[in-house]
């Protein structure tokens, strides 16, 4: 019967959670990519900035995209990558890129040390050196993981000004590649999504609901500079959450849309890197809540790998065996529908891990492979979002690419 009633509730938080993705989907706003020019007559310069650190295999093809994206010239569009002193080659495939093309729109610049009695966290300190430099009415932000697809920049500017909005950020589509990728990476779109629904985050009243995506933040430069910029979060480890904040506290207008028309990222590429990245930020992006951790683990165990837990203590204490060969339990014992009513349930609770990823598929264009294994993902997320707040409170193995990472107090 314990068992019964833990799947009853999974079956509960499965329906409660399905309906509030079905709801974010349904509100997420999406860009207009037919044909989508900036506005005729006005003279907007934009700023393509690129903060580098350790990307090797990934500069080259993120330069390459974003110039082939567009047909914007030198007037128009500048791409800055900001090498922040790499220790791989990720410099010198820049520079050789550059000199290959030979394209005017192309910049490499070469980041300086830190400030010695200042604690920059992540990439606030390349973003903040390019942004001296750049010439652009707006700044789009992206990481050095992201594919920008044709016309997006047209598209992000046309958007921006149509609907006044200051900070233009967005989900954009999802690439998976490793098992450990297909595994949680969806998954955590997923819950973004639920957390952080499009309506309340664009709505200006709603000033305590933010988010912004690090991989695509287009600003308007004088909105961008009225909040400080990426020096007044300079110790902030989740800038963007951070910066999102800062945009709807001044009054400013956010837009979080739908993004797989306008890029796609591919955040990381093996588990260790995968279990770095989301331990690094999770915990912080939720405000340094326990509370939101436990929660949300205990939404992954029931909604994921709740069922086939219970699958499994069937199976090990023979019961489904006893079924399949010729109810070896009486018809009128009460174990045999109770039996039955617990892999009726499972069943159910598992084919919502499908629904919910088809859903998802609706945002992140990332496909529903491998949804079957939803309980081993939701054990993993479950794990990561403990570990994120172990991890950021103690400071056990606390990096990102090696370098230690630290609460600005």
């Amino acid at each position: 019967m314990i068992l019964l009633t833990l799947l009853i509730f999974s079956l509960i938080v499965s329906r409660a959670y399905t309906k509030n993705l079905r709801l974010s989907v349904k509100n997420a706003p999406r860009t207009d990519s037919s044909g989508a020019k900036p506005s005729p007559g006005l003279a907007r310069k934009i700023s393509v900035i690129v903060p580098a650190y350790n990307e090797a295999e990934n500069i080259r093809d993120c330069a390459i995209a974003i110039l082939e994206s567009t047909a914007l010239w030198a007037e128009n569009l500048e791409v800055l990558i900001v090498d922040d002193r790499s220790t791989d080659d990720t410099k010198a495939i820049a520079i050789a890129l550059q000199q290959q093309l030979d394209d005017s729109r192309l910049k490499i610049l070469a980041g300086e040390a830190r400030p010695a009695n200042q604690y920059w966290a992540g990439k606030n300190w390349a973003c903040a050196q390019a942004v001296q430099v750049a010439t652009g009415d707006f700044l789009l932000f992206i990481d050095a993981d992201v594919r920008l697809k044709p016309g997006a920049i047209e598209t992000a500017i046309a958007t921006a000004e149509t609907e006044k909005i200051d900070l233009l950020t967005c989900m954009p589509a999802l690439v998976c590649d490793c098992l450990a990728e297909w595994l949680v990476q969806p998954l955590m779109f997923n819950h973004l999504a639920v957390c952080y629904d499009f309506t309340a985050v664009n709505d200006a009243a709603k000033t305590d609901i933010a988010f912004a995506g690090g991989p695509f933040m287009l600003f308007r430069r004088s909105a961008y500079e009225k909040i400080g910029g990426h020096e007044a979060v300079a110790g902030k480890i989740v800038e963007d959450v951070e910066l999102a904040r800062r945009i709807k506290r001044a009054g400013l207008k956010l837009g979080l849309y739908s993004g797989g028309n306008l890029a796609s990222v591919r955040m990381y590429r093996s588990w260790n890197a995968l279990w770095e990245g989301w331990t690094k930020n999770l915990y912080l992006g939720a405000n340094r809540s326990w509370g939101l951790m436990v929660y949300m683990a205990a939404i992954m165990f029931f909604l994921y790998p709740m069922p086939w837990l219970a699958l499994g203590i069937l199976l090990a204490n023979g019961e489904i065996a006893n079924i399949i060969t010729n109810y070896q339990l009486p018809i009128t014992s009460y174990h045999l529908p109770i039996t039955l009513l617990t892999i009726c349930l499972c069943a159910i609770v598992i084919s919502y891990h499908y629904t919910l990823r088809r859903l998802g598929a609706e945002i992140s264009d990332c496909s529903t492979k491998y949804w079957w294994l939803g309980g081993l993902g939701g054990a993993l997320v479950a794990a990561i979002a403990i570990a994120s707040a172990i991890k950021t409170e103690t400071g056990w193995g606390w990096t990102w690419r090696g370098r230690a990472l630290q609460i600005n107090s």
